[in-house]
């Protein structure tokens, strides 16, 4: 709670912020800014705030328009905030950023008023600072000098408003402890907003973790692996007949008897409203951590045989399931978000041309995903020798497999990549086997286009 203790501590005890007054908050996406925007709200002030332009979505989403925001990254917003407000500046500034942007920021206490200064790096002398700005109240502070009985009124204050409901968490970025120097770095310039966190778990977080396509063969491997090997102890696993599915009951006691608690739901996850009810209704002591959606369909044909119903059989549970829970989960602190994608899509195979393109889909939404800090793992599968999309297809079609150079995987080797791609810290992983043969062609004209160069010549 430390951004809601230092912003509240600088409003109301530093400045006292009053309704109807106006206040500039830097870095407003922030988590001290954005904790301070809700709290300026909840009293009734009129607020301006500055951010990257990139980060303006957030801040919009609090309740701000456009003649209030303005760019962190120039001091063009003295100008514009004293153009939007008349003249008339603002009353209060609470102040991270340094050299110019104070100097422009005290411009903004025309009628005087006070600058609550949180930054170190610029502390300016608050005599000279009274003696160039008249009115003007210059107070730099740091929490833990309030002494401890301070912050745990304090404390006790921010807890209530939660509890109202006047105010809500921040949006929180996970990143791993081994990945602690890239959170660092994208803290550093401020690419991030709201908070960072650091998961020092497993990596699926100490939650429920929801696993998509559940009780289906690859998914109640995927789902043991993870009580057993990750220590996961809750469990929800989505699947279209629930506890109907065949295995389930048995499932459900294997993994019971690992120490996990579990669900099994029957869930279309390509309809959005029965997915939201299913994450409005995980368990409130586990909050979801991680999902592993490993649901999906075949219906191979050659393009031009290709229907309508052929394509949204195969679109519909992997990239519409995916869509709906890329944006119904967006806003939670997620640890991982792995998407069971397969070889289709990077390789190409003839007949799957449909399960081509859902698989190329998911690998997009893990790197959009990364692009926007929300994790995100798209595992571009190989053939698992049991379970998996490939354990329906006839010998003629595992031996075509086979000339491709893609060999079958024990589940042990399977759940090894499973775990050495989540760890890898990319967008998109091929976890496959792949065994080149000598290719009926010299030049290796037989193989797939990525595989060419395997072959021949000791290469």
């Amino acid at each position: 709670p430390a951004a809601f203790l230092t912003a509240y501590h600088a409003l109301f005890h530093v400045a006292g912020l009053e309704k109807g007054q106006r206040i500039l908050i830097h870095a407003a996406a922030g988590g001290v800014g954005m904790a301070a925007v809700q709290l300026a709200r909840h009293v009734g002030a009129e607020i301006y705030a500055t951010a990257s332009p990139a980060k303006w979505p957030a801040l919009r989403s609090l309740g701000l328009d456009d003649a209030h925001l303005a760019s962190s990254r120039d001091v063009g917003f003295a100008e514009a905030f004293l153009n939007s407000s008349g003249g008339r500046g603002v009353d209060v500034v609470l102040n991270s950023l340094a050299h110019e942007f104070v100097d422009a920021s005290l411009a903004l206490l025309p009628g005087g008023g006070t600058f609550v200064e949180m930054g170190k790096t610029d502390i300016r002398d608050l005599e000279q600072v009274a003696a160039d700005h008249a009115g003007v109240d210059y107070r730099a502070f740091d929490l833990y000098e309030a002494g401890p009985d301070a912050i745990h009124e304090t404390f006790r204050a921010v807890m209530e408003l939660f509890a109202a409901g006047r105010v809500r968490l921040n949006p929180i970025t996970v990143h791993h402890i081994r990945n602690a120097r890239k959170a660092f770095r994208r803290m550093s310039r401020g690419r991030h907003t709201g908070k960072i966190v650091l998961e020092l778990g497993s990596g699926f977080g100490g939650g429920t973790v929801l696993v998509t396509g559940g009780t289906g063969g690859v998914g109640s491997l995927v789902a043991r692996h993870l009580v057993a090997e990750h220590g996961v102890r809750s469990l929800v696993l989505a699947s279209r007949r629930g506890m109907a599915a065949d295995g389930a009951g048995e499932l459900v006691s294997a993994l019971e008897a690992g120490g996990a608690a579990v669900r099994v739901v029957a869930c279309d996850v390509a309809d959005r409203d029965a997915v939201a009810r299913m994450l409005a209704d995980l368990p409130p002591a586990y909050p979801l951590t991680a999902v592993v959606h490993a649901a999906g369909g075949l219906a191979d044909g050659t393009v031009e045989t290709l229907s309508a119903k052929n394509l949204d059989h195969v679109l519909r549970a992997k990239v519409g399931g995916a869509v709906n829970l890329h944006e119904l989960t967006r806003e939670r602190p997620l640890s991982a978000f792995v998407l069971f994608s397969a070889l289709a899509g990077t390789l190409g195979t003839g007949g799957q041309a449909n399960y081509a393109a859902a698989n190329a889909f998911l690998d997009g939404l893990a790197a959009l995903r990364r692009a926007c800090g929300l994790p995100g793992t798209s595992l571009c599968w190989g053939w698992w020798e049991r379970g998996g999309m490939t354990g329906d297809l006839a010998e003629a079609d595992r031996a075509r497999l086979r000339r491709l150079g893609i060999a079958a995987m024990p589940t042990s080797v399977a759940l090894t990549l499973f775990d050495s791609a989540c760890a890898a810290d990319r967008p998109v992983v091929i976890p496959a086997r792949i065994e080149l043969p000598a290719p009926r062609d010299p030049a290796g004209d037989d193989l797939p286009g990525l595989l060419r160069d395997g072959v021949g010549g000791g290469r």
